[in-house]
């Protein structure tokens, strides 16, 4: 991914309720709360993210498992009232229960998730993305 920010802060705390107000073309994961914004990623991570989903895709054809690449929203803790406080957009999900889908992404832990290290982005793509899951996810690579 490209570069990660936080915003500055307008709210004490955001949650999946302010993240589906957002415009659909706002690059943004919140984590515990905390709002972090994201620039497009360079081509070579474009690169590496398609040939790794197309890798993937090819090996669950016939498999009742989906691949998706970002953006593509994930709430890990999903509330049925949406006041879930991080949501996140991996470089690349694969959903094996199809019940956790919807039309804005997935709701609960993907059964892989990979992130493309990018030397921008090291520390929040590894440190931020794993916290968020904290262990929820069957593979993190």
């Amino acid at each position: 991914m490209g570069s990660v920010m936080p915003l500055t802060q307008e709210k004490q705390s955001y949650t999946y309720a302010d993240y589906l107000e957002w415009d659909e073309n706002v690059r943004a994961e919140i984590i515990n709360g905390k709002i972090y914004m994201m620039s497009p990623p360079l081509t070579m991570h474009q690169r590496i993210s398609m040939r790794l989903s197309t890798q993937i895709a090819n090996f669950l054809k016939g498999k009742p498992c989906e691949v998706f690449a970002a953006p593509f929203g994930v709430r890990l803790f999903p509330k049925e009232d949406k006041t879930d406080d991080t949501v996140v957009e991996p470089d690349i999900a694969v959903v094996c229960d199809s019940s956790k889908l919807d039309e804005r992404g997935c709701n609960g832990a993907p059964d892989l998730v990979i992130e493309i290290i990018s030397p921008s982005t090291v520390s929040h793509d590894c440190i931020m993305t794993l916290l968020a899951l904290k262990g929820e996810v069957s593979s993190f690579c």
